[in-house]
């Protein structure tokens, strides 16, 4: 018997049109004056307006933080907070990507504890209450809405810091899947694969739970089976909330097991590259599937049974190959790369990203252990 802790601390609501209900969700919490953290993509869409909208019908007055930048940094977060302590709100809403939400949960803990972001890298640092913060995830990606992480890149050394708590958690999370039509397809690419990622990372780390399994392993039915269906249909409402669905479970997962060796394998790759983390994870992906099958192939055609009535996908037989090529498919179909030098990562960087990957926090999940040169060798089988 595996023991866990598991409790919840996030309403999801989900439905296409839900952001209408915004302001009365943030009413229902006793919200008063809520700053938005958005970013200038979903203001153009239209999507933080309508909330904006919703939120001051509700009676709730309403200012907007519109300077999130992709992979926020300690900059985006230090601009938020003093635009925090000008407003004064009483809850934060993230709407947009992940990186708005994260955002907006960096905020939450220097609005609330001080400091710096720094002081909170790492699990349980903060010593004060926070304020209640509502999601609205506009892509099918990172989860965010599910979990107590912010993640956020040290501004002067690219180092993105996991700073976790649990007093950081959403208390609302709204799954609208009709804002995530409007995402170029880049994004739906990216972002897909990321979440796809986070299903196969957490079924098998060291500290899965039945639990975090179970997140898991719906996470990876609906997202195998609808990630095609929304790159060959963007309008595809039903695959749509299918992905948005799949991201939050994955995302559930993430909050109960953790991560593994394709996260931290990419991390390095963003930071001193720039590669985008749905492409690093993409990249690396397919080979950390195939370094732990040796010792993982059951599990991994216990996944594969949810998702070989799909045509192209591999049959359970397969196993952690039929995976791994069906992974990189994926990433090929989405238009995404498949050789770290078309990142234009040179060979001789291999040791220093090794050795920059070996010190992620999420490799130490990983089923079977990586040290710095199984991480040099499968940078060398992505190359």
């Amino acid at each position: 018997m595996v023991e866990f802790d598991f409790q919840p601390r996030t309403r999801i609501v989900f439905g296409a049109g839900k952001l209408d209900k915004l302001g009365e969700f943030a009413a229902e919490i006793g919200a008063t004056r809520a700053l938005v953290v958005s970013d200038a993509g979903v203001v153009a869409a239209g999507h933080t307006e309508r909330g904006i909208q919703s939120l001051q019908a509700a009676g709730v007055d309403t200012l907007l933080f519109d300077a999130v930048h992709e992979n926020p940094t300690t900059v985006d977060v230090d601009a938020a907070v003093e635009v925090a302590r000008d407003y004064g709100p009483d809850v934060l809403v993230g709407l947009g990507g992940g990186s708005s939400m994260d955002c907006a949960k960096g905020t939450n803990f220097l609005y609330t504890n001080g400091g710096r972001m720094q002081d909170y890298w790492g699990v349980g640092k903060a010593t004060q209450p926070m304020l209640p913060m509502i999601a609205v995830p506009t892509t099918a990606g990172t989860g965010s809405e599910a979990q107590s992480f912010a993640l956020i890149s040290d501004a002067e050394t690219h180092t993105k810091m996991a700073c976790g708590d649990k007093k950081a958690a959403c208390r609302l999370a709204i799954l609208d899947p009709s804002l995530t039509v409007t995402q170029p397809a880049r994004v739906t690419a990216v972002t897909g694969i990321d979440a796809i990622a986070h299903a196969l990372e957490t079924f098998v780390t060291k500290v899965r739970t039945p639990m975090s399994m179970a997140f898991s392993r719906e996470a990876w039915r609906l997202l195998s089976t609808s990630f095609g269906r929304v790159l060959d249909d963007p309008d595809d409402l039903e695959a749509r909330g299918s992905m948005q669905l799949g991201a939050c479970f994955a995302g559930m997962a993430i909050e109960n097991s953790m991560l593994g060796a394709a996260h931290a394998l990419a991390n390095p790759l963003t930071a001193h590259y720039g590669v985008i983390h749905g492409e690093a994870v993409a990249l690396m992906l397919p080979h950390v599937v195939r370094y732990n099958g040796h010792e993982l192939a059951d599990d991994y055609g216990s996944l594969l049974r949810l998702s070989f009535t799909i045509p192209e996908a591999p049959h359970p037989a397969e196993g952690p190959h039929g995976l791994s090529d069906f992974l990189s498919a994926l990433a090929r179909r989405a238009g995404l790369p498949q050789r770290l030098s078309e990142r234009g990562v040179p060979p001789e960087a291999l040791p220093q990203l090794a050795q920059d990957a070996a010190q992620q926090w999420t490799g130490t999940f990983n089923p079977r252990p990586v040290g710095e040169q199984e991480l040099l060798a499968i940078y060398k089988q992505a190359m």
